[in-house]
């Protein structure tokens, strides 16, 4: 069957992924007056129904406000000034405030994501969902196309820019020839299962645990909406978890002290996720620029994946800008080597803070001796407590 009809669109810049990432740089350029077009291969309700990452840096609540999209989450978020981490029961608070006077905020990445659609769809932003065989081509050339099918036309849009903000398994780092492109990557021998329960939390902060069983995180995503991880093998059978089992195990994970305060109930979400460190290089291509997930993955261990993709965004929108407004390329041309020396950073850390409060099947006794001196150093030094805090507030911005 042959498609009904092939239509141009034109537009400044094409964004593949509607995602937080490509919602927040729509909005960005916007707000300057560029014109995008925003595509994705899945439908709305199922972008807005991913649940993802709540944890957000101050800078991250910052371009949400720029980009006019924080008014609820100022009504609800969470502001945090601390968090835990414990070892076998030991217990160490960080905290952000006194070591490095920021505050990290407890919102949902689905609420971020429904307020910048409502936005979107409000300012008349031009969606093309479910999409089909997205093609980014031409990346070298003036006039790059991203070629795809929508609703059974084939349609062509001409642009200047292309963003690529769809994710790990998207269509635009792809899209970088193989002798251009360079990964690196490490994959974790271990997953994280995690579940959701309408219940308080069990501490008003996030507790990081490493314990001999395993790794245990508390977190939440309001004071009723408690969200749970537990280090898990990475092909486990989620059947071989009922609640009841998670239950027990993050009581005797998390220590007597937590498990005194955990309320348990029925969860209403559950996976297992597998954790990678992963980098693409360089982050732009002629035209295409990579941004978020399509370019790096952090392991979920300090809540850094949402917050790099938003930093990511900031400079993006910033070099864009600067092209269609101020006809500079100066930022378009540093994009790459900026984001890069700043996601680098940040890998080391979510590398770090993973290797410290996960139990590695590989490890000999000395490595695990050697965690717990990691663990305890920074128990007793405020210099290594400050250093951890100010990564997990988030670094500058360059």
């Amino acid at each position: 069957m042959g498609h009904r009809m092939t239509r141009t669109i034109t537009t400044q810049v094409c964004i593949i992924g509607a995602g937080p990432s490509g919602l927040l740089l729509s909005q960005m350029l916007a707000n300057a007056g560029v014109d995008t077009v925003v595509i994705d291969r899945k439908d709305q309700a199922y972008i807005e129904g991913r649940i993802r990452a709540g944890v957000l840096e101050q800078g991250t609540v910052t371009a949400l406000e720029e980009a006019g999209v924080a008014c609820r989450l100022h009504r609800e978020g969470l502001k945090h000034t601390g968090f835990e981490l414990a070892f076998d029961g030991d217990r160490h608070r960080i905290d952000l405030t006194a070591l490095t006077g920021k505050t990290m905020t407890v919102y949902g990445q689905t609420e971020v994501t429904k307020d910048l659609f409502a936005k979107r769809h409000a300012d008349g932003q031009v969606f093309l969902f479910n999409a089909q065989n997205v093609t980014p081509i031409d990346l070298t050339l003036d006039q790059p196309r991203v070629n795809l099918i929508h609703d059974g036309d084939a349609i062509t849009v001409r642009c200047r820019h292309i963003a690529g903000c769809d994710g790990f398994h998207g269509v635009s780092r792809r899209a970088i020839p193989p002798d251009v492109l360079k990964t690196f990557e490490q994959v974790y021998p271990f997953g994280w299962l995690g579940i959701m329960v309408e219940k308080p939390p069990v501490s008003h902060e996030l507790i990081y645990a490493n314990h001999q069983r395993g790794f245990a995180l508390a977190s939440m995503r309001s004071p009723t909406r408690s969200r749970y991880y537990i280090q898990c093998d990475v092909d486990e059978d989620i059947a071989n978890w009922p609640d009841d089992r998670i239950w027990a195990e993050l009581a005797i994970r998390l220590g007597q002290d937590a498990a005194a305060n955990l309320l348990t109930g029925p969860s209403f979400e559950k996976s297992i996720a597998p954790l990678r460190s992963f980098v693409a290089e360089p982050m732009r291509y002629g035209n295409l620029f990579l941004a978020g997930d399509a370019a790096h993955i952090v392991p979920p261990t300090g809540a850094k994946g949402l917050n790099l993709a938003v930093a990511d965004i900031r400079l993006l929108s910033r070099a864009l800008i600067a092209h269609h407004k101020d006809h500079s390329d100066h930022h378009i041309d540093t994009y790459s080597r900026t984001a890069l020396n700043r996601v680098w950073k940040v890998e080391r850390f979510s590398w770090q803070l993973s290797m410290m409060m996960h139990q590695f099947p590989q490890h000999s006794p000395f490595q695990r001796r050697m965690q717990r001196a990691d663990f305890d150093y920074v128990s007793t030094s405020e210099t290594a407590s400050r250093a951890l805090a100010e990564n997990y507030v988030g670094l500058p911005l360059e």
